[in-house]
């Protein structure tokens, strides 16, 4: 099948919460023409973007899947919640994940200049956790490749933000995080430095993608930058709730 049909099945899918049958291979495979795919489909939607997440964040991840770095995808308001609603999922949903998300001022956009550790901090307004609902609006399961998951979106199926903090610099790299599930038992630690060495790093990574591609929203945007605890299977449905020290917890109803 054609790249333009399949952006369209794809497309119609996240539009409307359908499924459709996986991607090929030659899409999925090669980072560089799941990038393609993901923007070809991103071109087709009308829908508000409120912001961008970096996916394939985990250093040992992109080792194992021999990429050199992650990607990154477009969020869209219509996935975007406030923390404690609901979400509901199917078999084909990853997992959750929890992740520092920061407010980036509009100014970023008028700016010039490569983003770099010494004048990324002047771009940020807020911070604040977030999980994120991670899947496939296809019909399969796991992660061979990390186009798997760029391709199709980013492979985001809602985002949930607690409450946000006027941004202070803290060490970002060193904060213990958990996310846990009462009901089920499940109780998952992690860190901040598990995000491709840390959070900032990662959101100047995704700042020098979307200043590259030439993107400006004319506003104020959210970077959702990985996962401080990697996938979190969903075993069972329930509240989970995520806790990143220093910066507050968030929660979502899986159901």
């Amino acid at each position: 099948m054609k790249i333009e049909n399949l952006s369209k099945k794809l497309v119609n899918a996240f539009l409307k919460n359908k499924l459709i049958n996986p991607l090929p291979k030659n899409i999925t495979k090669n980072i560089k023409k799941s990038n393609e795919f993901r923007k070809l489909c991103e071109s087709k939607i009308k829908k508000e973007i409120i912001g961008f997440k970096a996916g394939g964040t985990g250093i040992p991840v992109l080792k194992k899947l021999k990429e050199k770095e992650p990607f990154y995808a477009s969020v869209y308001k219509q996935n975007f919640l406030k923390s404690g609603k609901n979400v509901k999922i199917n078999k084909y949903t990853l997992g959750v994940e929890l992740e520092v998300c920061y407010l980036i001022k509009k100014k970023f956009f008028l700016s010039g200049q490569k983003i770099s550790k010494n004048n990324i901090t002047k771009y940020i307004s807020h911070m604040a956790p977030c999980i994120e609902v991670v899947g496939y609006r296809q019909r399969k399961k796991g992660i061979k490749y990390l186009g798997d998951l760029c391709s199709d979106f980013g492979a985001n199926i809602k985002f949930l933000i607690g409450q946000k903090k006027k941004y202070k610099k803290i060490n970002i790299g060193n904060l213990k995080t958990n996310i846990t599930n009462k009901k089920n038992n499940l109780f998952v630690n992690g860190n901040t430095n598990t995000v491709y060495i840390n959070p900032l790093n990662s959101l100047r990574f995704v700042l020098n993608k979307i200043k590259k591609d030439r993107i400006n929203l004319k506003k104020n945007f959210y970077v959702f930058t990985g996962s401080t605890v990697g996938i979190v299977p969903l075993k069972n449905k329930g509240i989970y709730i995520g806790k990143i020290e220093k910066l507050g917890s968030v929660k979502t109803l899986i159901k």
